[in-house]
């Protein structure tokens, strides 16, 4: 079993249920899903920067990415319906839990001047939102291999009612978050 999972098996889920006064353990939030995804907007016509940043999503992950395309048209943007707009992968079980292990310990903490993560990232739902300008901080990504940087965007997904609820299983399970 993944630390992380064990983490919040035993740590998590009795500090919720004292903090919040949940009755019992299956109404504890918990960690859904993450999905990672990156935006291809000026070389979108280009096949090359398609597969690097397909083929970085998939080293980062684990498992191979998809393409997203638009579902209209959008003048003002020179996107047609149909045009490849992005690419994503979504973790689940024991992917995530070991994603997110990489992402605490290794991928954070590499970041340029990194002081934490803000709190307003994550959403009413509780789901947390973090962008990274280059894709090079996480340690699949070898600095010599690297011929274009792009950034991603990973969100974390959970089954927390409220922004609070979500903020503190969050911080219970390590994310680093800035000091008020």
């Amino acid at each position: 079993m993944n630390s992380l999972k064990e983490k919040y098996i035993k740590e998590v889920i009795p500090k919720m249920r004292e903090k919040f006064g949940y009755k019992n353990d299956l109404a504890v939030p918990k960690l859904v899903k993450a999905v990672l995804n990156a935006r291809i907007s000026a070389s979108k016509n280009d096949k090359n920067y398609l597969d690097l940043v397909s083929n970085t999503l998939s080293r980062i992950s684990g498992q191979k990415a998809l393409f997203t395309k638009a579902r209209q048209s959008i003048s003002s943007f020179k996107i047609r319906e149909g045009d490849v707009v992005g690419v994503k992968t979504t973790i689940r079980q024991e992917r995530m839990y070991s994603f997110l292990m990489k992402l605490i310990n290794l991928a954070l903490p590499n970041v340029r001047d990194f002081h934490g993560v803000d709190i307003k990232n994550i959403d009413d739902s509780g789901n947390l939102t973090i962008g990274f300008c280059e894709h090079i901080v996480f340690p699949e990504i070898s600095t010599d291999e690297v011929e274009n940087l792009h950034g991603l965007e990973v969100t974390v997904v959970t089954t927390a009612k409220t922004r609070h609820e979500g903020q503190e299983l969050l911080r219970l399970l390590g994310f680093p978050f800035k000091k008020k």
